[in-house]
Formats: C-alpha cells, sequence, structure tokens
C-alpha cells in the first residue's frame, strides 16, 4: 500500500548541490489500492518533468467505488461560476451596474459650508474681512465635489504683531483642524504672512502611528478627511469578474481610480478560470466614480452599492456557490452519471487540498515550504527565481536573464508586475546582495506564510489518504481526532490570515500565485478535539463526518493512532522536524505557528444536478450574473428608495426571479435528507448549424471557505483535476 517515489520538478540543477538534495527527496506517494506505484525519477525525468499530479501531494482515494465517467472540467470559463456566501448566509450576486441617487456628496458640502459659516465670522473679527473672505474660498473650493489635496494654500494680510500670528494660529489648531498654518516672510522685513493650506495627513511619522492605530483594517489615504459622520467610511460593492484572479481586477480597478490596491477589503480569493463575484469594500470612494468605470473595464464589472462602518477582512465568509458545468460527459450509461451524482450530494468528498494549493507554476509551493522550514534560503530564492518550463516566453527569458547576467535592474524591468514574490527577491538583494533571509521575508508576509502552509497541507492530504486506505470511509477508529460536540471549531474558519504566534499582519494580502486558499484554524489545543477511545465509540456520540486532521503546528493534537506517523515521516524523509526548529527564523518553523484542524470528509450543501444535450461548444450552458442584469436592464435603470441606514436598495427582487438556480427536476439532494434523486430532465440545446450533439452535467452546491470544489469533481468523475489532464480532453 505504500511506496516512495522520487519527487520531480523542472528546476535548475544548480540546486542539486543543496544539502539535502530537494529535487530528488523520496516522498511518500499514495495510489488506490489496484495501482503499483513503485518508481524512481532518474535525473533527466526530474528535469524535464513539468507539471503537478494530484498523487504528488497525496491525493489519491475516493470516499465511493462507484465508476466514474468523462467530463471537461472549465472548457469555458464560464463553465465555473462561483458565488460568495457571505457571513449572513446570503450568496453574494451582481444584480445592479448603477450608482445608487447618491446624495451624499451634496449633502456633504452643504452641511460643512453651513458648519463652517460660524467659524468664518468669528475668523472674521480675529483677521478682517478680506482675510476672512479669502479662508471662505478656500473652505468653499475643499468642499468641492472630487477636490481633495489639490488646492492651493492662500496667504493671509501680511502682519507685524507677533502675539497677534499666534492668536490666528492658534484659532486654525482649535476650529479647523483640518487645516494648517506656517509663517512665511511678508513684502517687507518688518512683517511677517499666516499661509494656510488643506492638512495632507502625510507628514513623516503621523503614518506610521496611524497604521498602529487602526491595526489590520483596510486604509487609502487619498480618502477626504471630512467625510459625513452619517455615512459609513466604506463603499461595499460586489465584484464581477471573468478569468481574472481577485488581486488582477482590484489593481485594474485601483489604478483607474488612483489608488493603492491596498484600500481594497476582501473575504477571500477566486479562482481565475472561473466567473465569479463577490464582495469588496474600499475605503471613502463614491459609488458613482466606481460605476463610472463599468463602461471601460474588459471582463470586470462592479455594482450594488452601499456603505457599511468596517471593510471586509479576509475569511469573513460562510463559503461559496458553485455552478459547474462538466462538457463533452461520457459515461456507460445515464445510470452510471445519476448514481455517481446521488453519492456525491449523499455521502460527499475527502476534504482534500486541491491542486490549487500548491500553485500553478512549474516549482510548487510545498517544494519552496520544505526548503524555508529547513532553512535553506539560498535554495528558496533560487526556487523562486530560476528559469522554469511552461511558464510564458517573457517571463522564461527574464529568469534566463537574470541567471546568465545577475543584473537584478534589467531583471526587474522584464519582469511583469504580478510575480509579487519575485520581485520583491530582486529588489531586496539590490539592496543587500547576499542576503537571502531578508530577501524572503520582504516577500509580503502572508504570501510568503503561504508556502509554510502549503507544506502542512501536503501532510495533511497524505495523512487523510493513509486513513482512508487502512480504515475506510465507514466508521471510526480508536484514536481518530474529532471536534468535540457544541465546540465553536465546528464552525469553519479560513485560515488565511497568519498564523505565526509572535507575527505582524498588518501587511499588504496578495495571493497572485495561488487561486484557492483555505485551511481550518483553531487556537485551542485540547478544548476543541478529542481523542476516541473506547468509550467513544460505545456510545456512538461520534460520527465519521465529525472526525479531523491536524494540520501541523505547536498547539495542535496529533492522532493517538499509526496515522500520527505519516506526517512525523514525510516530514524526516524531508529532513524536517515537527517538535523542533534548526533556525532562528520563527515564522519559517512548524513549532512557530499554531497550526490547526480540517474535517476529512465534507458533503456539499444545497446539492442539485442537471443533464443537458448541446451541439454547439460554444453556447453558453449556465447563466452569469451579467447575462440577467441584460435581461433586466429595462428595469434596472430604476432604483427604489429606502429609508435603511444605506439610504438604498438593489434590484435583488427581479434578480431572483432570473437568478441561476438548477432546474429542480434535475434531481435535488440535499446533506443528511435521504430523498430518491428522480430520473433528471434532459433539456437540449442546439445550434441548427451543427453536428453531434454532447452532454452535459450542471450541477449547484455550497461548500465552506475551506473546501475545494475540484475535490467534490473529482470524487464524481474519479478521473485528475489538473488543469493539464483536462487540456488534453478538451
Amino acid at each position: 500500500m505504500w511506496a516512495n517515489k522520487f519527487f520531480s520538478f523542472p528546476v535548475s540543477i544548480a540546486l542539486l548541490s543543496s544539502r539535502h538534495q530537494v529535487l530528488l527527496k523520496p516522498y511518500y506517494n499514495l495510489k488506490p489500492p489496484s495501482s503499483s506505484c513503485n518508481s524512481n525519477f532518474n535525473l533527466l525525468e526530474t528535469l524535464t518533468m513539468k507539471t503537478l499530479d494530484e498523487s504528488d501531494v497525496g491525493i489519491s482515494c475516493y470516499i465511493s467505488n462507484l465508476p466514474g465517467f468523462r467530463g471537461i472540467l472549465k472548457q469555458r470559463y464560464a463553465d465555473f461560476i462561483v458565488n460568495e456566501v457571505d457571513s449572513d448566509g446570503n450568496v453574494v450576486h451582481l444584480t445592479c451596474l448603477d450608482a445608487p441617487h447618491e446624495e451624499v456628496e451634496v449633502k456633504k458640502n452643504e452641511e460643512t459650508k453651513l458648519s463652517y459659516t460660524s467659524e468664518i465670522e468669528l475668523f472674521r473679527a480675529l483677521a478682517g474681512d478680506s482675510n476672512a473672505e479669502l479662508l471662505k474660498d478656500l473652505i468653499d473650493k475643499i468642499t468641492t465635489p472630487g477636490v481633495t489635496n489639490d488646492v492651493s494654500p492662500i496667504v493671509l494680510s501680511p502682519e507685524t504683531d507677533k502675539n497677534h500670528r499666534t492668536a490666528i494660529h492658534n484659532f486654525f489648531k482649535e476650529k479647523l483642524k483640518f487645516l494648517v498654518t506656517d509663517t512665511v516672510d511678508g513684502p517687507d522685513t518688518t512683517s511677517k504672512c499666516i499661509r494656510v493650506r488643506l492638512h495632507s495627513g502625510h507628514e513623516k511619522g503621523r503614518s506610521s502611528r496611524k497604521r498602529k492605530e487602526r491595526g489590520s483594517k483596510p486604509f487609502d489615504s487619498r480618502g477626504t478627511d471630512d467625510w459625513p459622520e452619517n455615512v459609513g467610511k466604506f463603499l461595499r460593492f460586489h465584484l464581477y469578474k471573468e478569468n481574472k484572479d481577485t488581486q488582477e481586477a482590484l489593481g485594474v480597478i485601483g489604478k483607474m481610480l488612483g489608488i493603492q490596491q491596498r484600500a481594497f477589503g476582501f473575504s477571500g480569493t477566486k479562482d481565475k478560470r472561473s466567473v465569479s463575484t463577490q464582495r469588496v469594500t474600499v475605503f471613502k470612494q463614491h459609488a458613482k466614480r466606481l460605476a463610472a468605470l463599468n463602461d471601460r473595464l474588459f471582463g470586470i464589472k462592479v455594482g450594488d452599492f452601499c456603505f457599511v462602518k468596517e471593510g471586509l477582512l479576509l475569511g469573513q465568509l460562510q463559503g461559496n456557490r458553485f455552478t459547474i458545468t462538466l462538457r463533452g460527459v461520457i459515461a456507460d450509461s445515464e445510470d452510471t452519471i445519476r448514481s455517481a451524482a446521488d453519492s456525491l450530494g449523499r455521502n460527499g468528498f475527502i476534504n482534500y487540498f486541491g491542486l490549487q494549493r500548491f500553485g500553478s507554476g512549474s516549482v510548487p509551493t510545498h517544494l519552496i515550504g520544505a526548503a524555508l522550514l529547513r532553512g535553506e534560503w539560498k535554495t528558496a530564492v533560487s526556487l523562486f527565481l530560476d528559469p522554469r518550463e511552461g511558464e510564458r516566453d517573457d517571463i522564461r527569458e527574464a529568469r534566463k536573464y537574470f541567471k546568465e547576467s545577475c543584473d537584478i535592474e534589467g531583471t526587474l524591468s522584464r519582469l511583469p508586475r504580478y510575480l509579487v514574490a519575485e520581485r520583491a527577491i530582486l529588489q531586496c538583494l539590490k539592496k543587500c546582495p547576499g542576503n537571502y533571509v531578508m530577501a524572503l521575508k520582504a516577500i509580503p508576509r502572508t504570501l510568503r506564510m503561504m508556502y509554510v502552509h502549503s507544506y502542512q497541507s501536503y501532510l495533511w492530504n497524505h495523512a487523510a489518504s493513509m486513513r482512508v486506505q487502512k480504515q475506510g470511509t465507514a466508521q471510526l477508529m480508536l484514536g481518530d481526532l474529532v471536534y468535540t460536540k457544541g465546540s465553536s471549531a465546528e464552525i469553519p474558519v479560513e485560515a488565511i490570515k497568519s498564523e505565526c504566534e509572535d507575527g505582524d499582519s498588518t501587511e499588504a494580502y496578495d495571493f497572485s500565485h495561488i487561486d484557492e486558499i483555505s485551511g481550518i484554524v483553531s487556537e485551542e489545543k485540547d478544548i476543541l478535539v478529542k481523542v476516541i477511545d473506547d468509550d467513544d465509540l460505545l456510545r456512538g456520540e461520534y460520527t465519521i463526518n465529525d472526525m479531523v486532521l491536524p494540520l501541523p503546528g505547536s498547539k495542535v493534537r496529533y492522532p493517538a493512532n499509526d496515522v500520527a506517523e505519516v506526517y512525523h515521516d514525510l516530514a524526516k524523509k524531508d529532513a524536517i522536524s515537527l517538535t523542533d526548529c534548526v533556525h532562528d527564523i520563527k515564522e519559517f518553523s512548524i513549532i512557530s505557528v499554531t497550526g490547526g484542524y480540517r474535517r476529512v470528509f465534507q458533503k456539499p450543501a444545497d446539492f442539485e444536478w442537471q443533464l443537458l444535450h448541446y451541439t454547439d461548444p460554444d453556447v453558453p450552458l449556465a447563466q452569469t450574473d451579467l447575462d440577467i442584469i441584460a435581461k433586466l436592464k429595462p428595469v434596472n435603470n430604476t432604483r427604489v428608495k429606502d429609508d435603511s441606514q444605506n439610504g438604498f436598495v438593489d434590484c435583488n427582487k427581479q434578480f431572483e426571479n432570473l437568478k441561476n438556480d438548477i432546474t429542480p427536476s434535475g434531481g435535488k439532494t440535499e446533506a443528511g435528507v435521504n430523498a430518491e434523486v428522480g430520473i433528471p430532465q434532459v433539456d437540449c440545446v442546439r445550434n441548427p448549424d451543427t453536428k453531434s450533439p454532447q452532454v452535459a452535467l450542471k450541477l449547484g452546491f455550497i461548500l465552506p471557505a475551506s473546501s475545494y470544489a475540484t475535490m467534490a469533481i473529482r470524487e464524481l468523475l474519479k478521473i485528475s483535476t489538473s488543469v493539464a489532464f483536462h487540456k488534453t480532453m478538451n
């Protein structure tokens, strides 16, 4: 059942001189019992292998023994639709592109001018009519919509009395704090003038103090300082994107608005090759500015605007609603498809970390994580920077250029900006040549920690496969771990935030390299989980669905059975200790991260499916939010005023009538309900100019933020979910 093989990666031969020879280390590689997995890869194979297979990261078992069938995943990006499920359990849809009838700016300006009338009159008594009129004009310009930091300062009339100048300075400090004053030379040597300007808020020293005060909350220094108190400081909107990752889409929007990408807050990243809708917040921006971008955005739309008091943070979601269309379905019979779909709805799937967890590049993220945990800093840097197979020509040439020339400046000019980790490393090495630790720590914290998390996920997958292979999926065995009944840990928590105990998590998030990021964190070691004993088995209080396995860390318990050995044996083969640290860089040490727990089995909620016949491969088989909006356009132009605190409502009622639900007759199984799935309705989507009708399976379900939809599809099809594999079937 168990066998070793050499793990292979297409990276430079130079790395083979590393102390542990990272590229040729033996790894456990689990296969289904019926297949043989004894093989060794020689050096040539190591250097030419281009794609990561599921078995390489411990994904090898299934819950059911039902036969699978052929189906193409993500033939079109609209075949994979993702709608976020917010913290209240609401599915997030884009329902309206228009800005509301927003009176915030006008109201704000009127209130601002009125509120400063008394101050201007007091200033008139202090400094005279001419100076008061100058001040009034300055305030009017500042309160003009869209004008903030670009207003020119005013210079008051010359003043020879120093005490009077002091009184004017104090007036602004007490009455008009959004303005600052200083003294400049007057028209002659005996006089001075007071200059008044808008407080920019960017003085050195203040920004760092403010950053500490606000903690990890999103912040945009370009926001106006006089935002009205009755309006939430964050504009929340729904982001719709096609074939773009979240960071890429927000980068485009931020550039068009002239604000930094870190001004945005969101709950989680979504697949790039998909159509997705999610919530986003931005600090002190007006809806009409964002809505005006829709005509210029390609593959991106924004809408459903409202103001809220707090920005979104990573992990603030319950999960995602998936609408997945598998095209080119070929099976022995429709009964095979029906049985497989019914089994997925009833029994769920093994909750593996999917291939996305380990990166889309030719150097898997857990390999980099292993080098970091060993303290092999130079090796880790090389893994980031060396030439790789399968990348775009311009990126490959940039890597090759650096390998041959060591020209950092020239390489930076060639590397795309979205390669955040590589650029951060190079920029640091430019300032501190040879300081590889500092270069690695220059990567944004959450991104660099994901490499350690990836290695934790690698160990978890292998442990889950070993547990299923040895004891099956029917019942618990002695020594298994379960969440204690009634524990808050039964509610999934997305492990995107840093797990380092003494870390600072205020840096900007960036997940350009990873499509789906998930895990479950629990910080209390003994209260949340327990080891199954004989009494538990007799009482039957816990079931197989309660079973969890740990993500290695300093605050986790391991199963009290053979499964625990998998973690330590695999780590030992990688020269990594799960109990000791071989270096003093805490964040790159397993014993300095808290770890967590993850359910071994996951059932999809609100599960439904439908079979379709189609003849034209270009015909959409599922409606996106944008498709539905197009049908609702005549009624979308009217927004209804509401008395809610946000000041407006959206078009949800009309949208609900046309939203992207699977036809109920296609079969629906809710988790835990023993209902028979009826014979599916088979609809036909035809183009009269084409032939050869094909079958598609359309699925809809909800998964918690900690689970991968691709692993649910894998259980259904019994074939690999790797992008490369499905491209061969396309």
